[in-house]
């Protein structure tokens, strides 16, 4: 099983794909979500989201200004003001 992720923009979609884990910078600090992860909501602060397509790959480091993030039963979107 996997985590479902999209980041969006006011812009376009930026990245949907189901992976390993997200690290994210929350305004409270970095957080990870793993699949099946209990409901959250979180505002983002400036920096890397990291992305894990499995549990050996190296993250991906997506840069993010602002935004928010939400993770329910569907998986973990990120609405950032910008990306990329």
């Amino acid at each position: 099983m996997a985590l479902h992720f999209e980041l969006v923009t006011p812009e376009k979609l930026v990245r949907s794909a189901d992976v390993y884990q997200v690290v994210v910078p929350g305004a409270e600090g970095d957080f990870g979500v793993l699949e099946g992860h209990a409901p959250f909501m979180s505002t983002v602060r400036d920096g890397d989201i990291l992305v894990f397509e499995s549990a050996t790959s190296a993250p991906e480091a997506i840069p993010v200004v602002g935004g928010f993030a939400e993770v329910n039963e569907n998986g973990l979107t990120v609405l950032a003001e910008k990306a990329g």
